[in-house]
């Protein structure tokens, strides 16, 4: 669940190199310094009720929000953070927190599709996103999988996930993570947009293969207008005008 999700992205994040490949601008709080791009950030039901108007007109300009976990569980405030997103003018993804380790990834994309994770050309809904990170549970740091066997699962998650939306899911993930767990498997990134997580004022170094980074949160403790206490703060690699793009599957 999210809490769990936030405290492990806490051990990883902290010394533990992540990918991307450009900066990223100052926004309403303090952030890396480098090339423009647009600011954003990723939200749960532990942010609690989220004033959207007052997040948007604080410069928030997209938001991936936690819809799903394993193959029972929907975040209680997905539903009113989707829609009081879109009303806002916030451009706005789900996520999945993966569970390999407890279902097939195909059972796990249908789950996110049928619960919030599905796709429509409106200028504001972005392919939804896979969380892979830190078994959080009891399993192992990999969720007990070798690394063939996290890339079937994955493999077989992206895949239902397109199939079923018709588009290529984002990934999130830490290098360390992701070359360990995976054996640096190189071959989503010729599709798949990674959103990287690196707490710090540099990206550092991107997963194998990966070309660029598409999304990067880079702290646990940013603030902003209209969310009581942390959250998530993320950068897109682009302005607006190409986020609409891959909102929009242009």
């Amino acid at each position: 669940m999210a809490r769990t999700r936030l405290s492990v992205r806490r051990l990883l994040a902290a010394g533990l190199t992540v990918a991307a490949t450009a900066a990223a601008g100052l926004v309403a709080t303090a952030g890396p310094a480098a090339a423009a791009t647009t600011p954003g950030i990723d939200v749960s039901r532990y942010q609690g009720s989220i004033n959207w108007t007052s997040v948007r007109n604080a410069g928030i300009q997209f938001a991936f929000i936690k819809a799903t976990e394993g193959t029972s569980y929907k975040d209680p405030n997905f539903n009113a953070n989707y829609v009081n997103a879109y009303n806002a003018g916030v451009i706005r993804g789900a996520y999945h927190f993966a569970r390999p380790n407890i279902s097939a990834g195909s059972t796990q994309a249908n789950y996110l599709a049928s619960n919030g994770g599905a796709w429509s050309a409106d200028s504001r809904t972005l392919p939804a996103a896979l969380d892979l990170e830190a078994n959080p549970y009891s399993g192992g740091y990999c969720y007990g999988l070798t690394t063939t066997g996290m890339r079937n699962w994955v493999q077989d998650f992206l895949n239902t996930y397109r199939s079923r939306t018709g588009r290529y899911a984002v990934i999130y993930t830490t290098t360390s993570w992701w070359n360990q767990c995976t054996g640096s498997w190189t071959a989503p990134w010729a599709n798949h947009p990674l959103w990287v997580a690196r707490w710090s004022s540099t990206v550092g170094t991107l997963p194998a293969g990966a070309p660029f980074w598409s999304f990067w949160q880079y702290t646990s403790t940013g603030s902003v207008s209209g969310i009581s206490g942390n959250v998530d703060r993320n950068y897109w690699n682009g302005d607006r005008t190409r986020l609409i793009a891959l909102a929009n599957n242009t």
